[in-house]
């Protein structure tokens, strides 16, 4: 048991110094990745290269060739939406511009999202939209943003799930990870913005009076706000 965690220990070391250098663009497309000279230089067995590399293929980060190796693949191939490919990706050079796309996803997503929930939310979803909202409210001074975050990511998901559309429901980890993303690298004022934490409020409520425009046309007031704000904090 003991050498497994060992194991599983330098795996998430392996694939922590992998990733970000993948996704930054440190091994560009079409670099060949030698298992040998991996376990040489990170001090790891051959094992531990082949699981690393086995979770990198499922991101579409590289691909294994029998007689060519592990190639690093070009960035359009690689899985956008897995939310370690973003968080490396959020933690590197490019940051701005991940965000920035990001946010147009969120922005042609959520207010749909929102609408279609306000049609089908059950109570159990309006009062968890109503509790995380008034959450988001209670610490949105004061520079907790940490709290803050739980309540925003919590509040975020359930509209996402709450809309009916499992399309939707999985992009949830996907927002939770550009939410994080923005805190912890300090792309967001040191208290958030009082009107979008109102605005969570009112979209909360405009779900649970079942109205559907109001719902979509306020949540789509939030993901301008959040450009905006990248506008001065990312620019």
């Amino acid at each position: 048991m003991e050498s497994q965690g060992r194991e599983r220990g330098l795996h998430a070391r392996l694939l922590a110094s992998l990733g970000p250098a993948i996704t930054a663009g440190e091994y560009p497309a079409g670099t060949v990745l030698r298992t040998d000279e991996l376990e040489e230089r990170f001090d790891v067995s051959r094992t531990v290269v082949r699981e690393a590399i086995r979770v990198l293929e499922s991101m579409h980060l590289v691909q294994s060739r029998r007689r060519v190796g592990v190639r690093v693949l070009p960035a359009d191939q690689w899985n956008v939406y897995d939310p370690q490919v973003i968080r490396w990706r959020l933690a590197g050079a490019d940051r701005a511009r991940q965000l920035r796309s990001l946010t147009v996803l969120r922005s042609a997503v959520e207010p749909v999202a929102a609408g279609l929930a306000a049609g089908l939310a059950s109570p159990e979803q309006c009062a968890e939209l109503t509790r995380h909202a008034l959450g988001m409210v209670a610490t949105s001074r004061g520079q907790q943003l940490d709290a803050y975050l739980v309540h925003d990511v919590a509040f975020h998901r359930v509209v996402l799930q709450a809309s009916g559309n499992e399309m939707f429901a999985r992009l949830g980890d996907v927002v939770a990870e550009v939410l994080t993303g923005r805190t912890e690298h300090q792309v967001m004022f040191t208290d958030p913005d009082p009107a979008a934490v109102t605005l969570h409020v009112q979209v909360a409520e405009a779900v649970r009076a079942r109205d559907a425009a109001r719902a979509e046309r306020l949540t789509r007031e939030i993901t301008v706000g959040a450009m905006a704000e990248l506008d001065v904090l990312a620019p």
